[in-house]
């Protein structure tokens, strides 16, 4: 059903200062809205509604949805609306095999080089997940660590902007694992994250990269079941 609530479409809390561009803020704010399911799946995005909600001219605005759309996350109508659009079961597959293609190669690399500092580092965030997945209302933190911690490891192998390009192909991907998050799945995503870091600081090789091939297949296994408790998400 498509609708318009300006209420969904104010920004949270310091979205809209800060550093990075307007645009960048902008984007990222609606990204995470389109994520976390605060702007639905049919959801009309009027633009004058969220330029008076953000405070911001046409420009950085139209900029910013361009963004979204580049990544498939709405649907510009020209000269009338933008509309969020329902999740591409196409979409995720592509997302994965680029994720599990480039994930397990850094998983392999860590632990075949040796990294203390990292492995430290990883299991922090670890820790932090643990804290957080004890109230089921931060699951957005909860998603917010995971990226951290994926993160982590791109950065251990200098491999950051690998993990930009992951993201920006992995929006229907990560609407599709906050559905599958939200229904108490963060032990087991704990339990993944674990065995990765356990095999990367036992220098094994082959043991991290089946960990993480098998940490990343929860969501995919699962798409057949969340595409029928949510008929309406999905394309």
């Amino acid at each position: 059903m498509t609708r318009t609530l300006i209420s969904a479409l104010s920004p949270a809390d310091g979205s809209a200062s800060g550093s990075g561009s307007t645009v960048q803020r902008i984007y990222e704010d609606l990204r995470q809205r389109i994520i976390d399911f605060d702007l639905p799946p049919e959801m009309t995005l009027a633009r004058n509604d969220l330029t008076e909600a953000y405070g911001i001219s046409q420009t950085p605005l139209r900029e910013a949805l361009q963004k979204l759309h580049a990544e498939g996350l709405v649907r510009i109508y020209p000269q009338s609306r933008t509309v969020v659009t329902r999740i591409d079961i196409p979409q995720i597959y592509e997302a994965h095999f680029l994720r599990v293609a480039l994930e397990c190669e850094v998983a392999r690399g860590l632990a075949l080089a040796s990294d203390p500092e990292l492995v430290t580092r990883a299991r922090s965030i670890i820790r932090m997940q643990e804290v957080v997945a004890q109230d089921p209302n931060q699951v957005s933190m909860f998603q917010e660590l995971d990226e951290v911690f994926h993160n982590t490891l791109f950065s251990g192998l200098g491999r950051s902007p690998l993990h930009r390009l992951i993201r920006e192909r992995s929006g229907h991907l990560e609407r599709a694992r906050r559905l599958h998050n939200a229904q108490g799945r963060v032990s087991s995503i704990i339990a993944g994250h674990m065995a990765v870091v356990d095999a990367i600081e036992a220098g094994n090789a082959e043991a991290a990269t089946q960990a993480m091939r098998a940490h990343l297949g929860g969501t995919i296994s699962h798409l057949e079941a969340l595409r029928g408790e949510y008929p309406d998400y999905f394309a």
